[in-house]
């Protein structure tokens, strides 16, 4: 419920990216907040994520995967590897590069993490039924996508 003496203008509560901006702004501090007390952070979400899925990947390609600046993901990586949820290696075909591998710890944490989003979806979106969900779900999903490309 919004407190009467902070709501903003009421046209503001009809535009569509000022809604955006609220929802995305609480969702950031669940998300945050959910994976700080697992002891993690939303890049290592992602990046754990992208490895699962990709497989061992360069820290460049994890970097495009995720969307994440590459001296961020550099610092996120290590991280990771210094909890041995990630490995890093020279890639044999270029000892320039890295290759980033997911262990079996990382794949128990990402599933933990996994279990973490989940409920933080559940609180965020409490006030929907399922297929309102779904629904909202899907309507994000082609907004980022035309924006994305």
């Amino acid at each position: 419920m919004i407190d009467p003496d902070a709501a903003p203008p009421a046209r503001l509560m009809r535009t569509p990216s000022w809604l955006i901006n609220v929802a995305s702004a609480h969702s950031h501090r669940l998300v945050s907040d959910g994976f700080a007390a697992a002891g993690a952070r939303g890049y290592h979400y992602r990046l754990l994520a992208a490895l699962d899925e990709y497989g061992p990947a360069s820290q460049a390609a994890l970097g495009r995967h995720t969307g994440i600046d590459r001296s961020d993901v550099v610092a996120a990586l290590n991280e990771l590897t210094g909890t041995g949820y990630a490995d890093r290696s020279p890639d044999p075909s270029d000892r320039r590069r890295n290759i980033i591998t997911l262990t079996p710890a990382g794949s128990r944490h990402l599933e933990r993490l996994d279990q973490v989003l989940t409920g933080i979806q559940d609180r965020l979106l409490a006030p929907l039924s399922a297929t309102e969900r779904a629904q909202l779900t899907d309507l994000l999903a082609r907004i980022a996508e035309h924006h994305t490309g």
